[in-house]
C-alpha cells in the first residue's frame, strides 16, 4: 500500500522528532515510524466504511419522509437509486472487512453531524444527478459515484479535518494518498472483485524482490546512528549558520537524505535530493527547496558524507 515517497515523508518526521528530542532513541523511531505506516492504512479503512454510512444517512430520510404527517408523492416513492446502491451492502457485508473494522474500532456513529453535511452536499452535485437519473443500474456505476465522492468531496473538508486532528496525529497529512486508495479500491469493486486488505508495503504487493520496509528502516536507523556527524557535515559548509538558525524541518530533510545516501549510495543522488527537495515543498519554509538542494547536492556529489 504505502510508496516510497510516502515511506521517506514517516522516516523524515520520525528525524524531525530526533531534532526536536535528541534523547529519541532509534527504537522509539522505529515505533513511530511503524505505527505511522499502519495509521495510513487504518485511515483508509475508516474512509472505506463511509458509504455504508452515508446509504444508512439516505435511508433513514427516506423513512423519515414517509413518515411524515402528509407525504408528497415525492416521498412517498423516493428514488432508491443511491439508498440500494451495490457498493455499501458490498463492504458492509464482506466478513473480513467488517471484522477489521470492528477490531480497529472504526465507525461513523458519531459523526452524523459531518454524514448529514456530506449527504447534503452529494445532492448538490452534477454527478450525483447524472447518476440518479441514469436509468441504468450496474455496481460498476455504483462504484464510479463513489470514486468520484472520494476524489471530489473530502480532502479540503474542514470538518472532517478536525475528526482526523482528534482521532490520530498522522492522519490529516495522509489524508490524500488514502483517500486515492479508497478510489483505486472502488474501481476493483466495480470490476466484481473482491475486497482484499491491501498489504502495509508496495513491494509485498508485487513481485518485487526488495522489501520497502527493509529500505526505511535502514534509512531510519542510519539517519540516528550517524545523526551528530551528519549534523557537524552540514555545520562545515555553512559557515553562516548556526544549528541554532537552521529549520528544524530543514535539518531533518537533509539528515534523512544523507542518510538514504549513505545507507543507499549505489543509488541515484538525483533522485534522492529530488525526494527530499519535493517533501520540504510541503512540509518547510518557502525557502526551504533551494536550501534542502543545495546543501543536498554539495554534500552527496561532493562525496563530502
Amino acid at each position: 500500500m504505502l510508496n516510497r515517497r510516502i515511506l521517506r515523508i514517516k522516516a523524515f518526521k520520525a528525524v524531525y522528532s530526533r531534532t526536536e528530542n535528541p534523547a529519541m532513541t532509534v527504537k522509539e523511531g522505529e515505533t513511530q515510524l511503524e505505527l505511522s505506516c499502519e495509521a495510513t492504512r487504518d485511515l483508509y479503512l475508516f474512509l472505506l466504511a463511509l458509504p455504508a454510512a452515508l446509504t444508512a444517512e439516505a435511508l433513514g430520510r427516506i423513512e423519515a419522509a414517509k413518515g411524515k404527517f402528509n407525504p408528497t408523492e415525492d416521498e412517498l416513492h423516493p428514488n432508491m437509486k443511491f439508498a440500494a446502491n451495490g457498493i455499501a451492502p458490498l463492504l458492509s457485508g464482506d466478513p473480513d472487512f467488517t471484522k477489521i473494522i470492528q477490531k480497529k474500532k472504526l465507525s461513523w456513529d458519531q459523526y452524523d453531524v459531518l454524514l448529514r453535511h456530506l449527504y447534503d452536499t452529494l445532492r448538490t452535485r452534477d454527478y450525483y444527478s447524472a447518476y440518479m437519473s441514469s436509468g441504468q443500474k450496474s455496481i460498476k456505476e455504483d462504484a464510479a459515484l463513489w470514486s468520484r465522492f472520494y476524489a471530489s468531496e473530502l480532502e479540503d473538508n474542514a470538518e472532517l479535518e478536525e475528526i482526523l486532528e482528534d482521532m490520530g496525529i498522522w492522519w490529516n497529512d495522509d489524508l490524500a494518498y488514502a483517500l486515492n486508495w479508497c478510489c483505486r479500491t472502488m474501481e476493483s469493486l466495480g470490476k466484481g472483485e473482491r475486497w482484499n486488505l491491501p498489504p502495509l508495503y508496495m513491494s509485498d504487493m508485487s513481485e518485487k524482490s526488495e522489501s520497502d520496509k527493509a529500505f526505511i528502516v535502514k534509512v531510519l536507523r542510519t539517519a540516528f546512528a550517524r545523526y551528530d556527524y551528519f549534523v557537524d557535515r552540514i555545520a562545515e559548509i555553512t559557515p553562516k549558520w548556526d544549528r541554532s538558525r537552521i529549520c528544524s524541518t530543514d535539518l531533518a530533510l537533509i539528515v534523512s537524505g544523507l542518510a538514504e545516501n549513505a545507507a543507499f549510495p549505489e543509488q541515484g543522488s538525483g533522485i534522492i535530493i529530488n525526494e527530499y527537495v519535493e517533501i520540504s515543498k510541503y512540509y518547510s519554509t518557502p525557502e526551504s527547496r533551494a536550501f534542502v538542494n543545495g546543501i543536498l547536492d554539495r554534500l552527496i556529489n561532493n562525496k563530502q558524507k
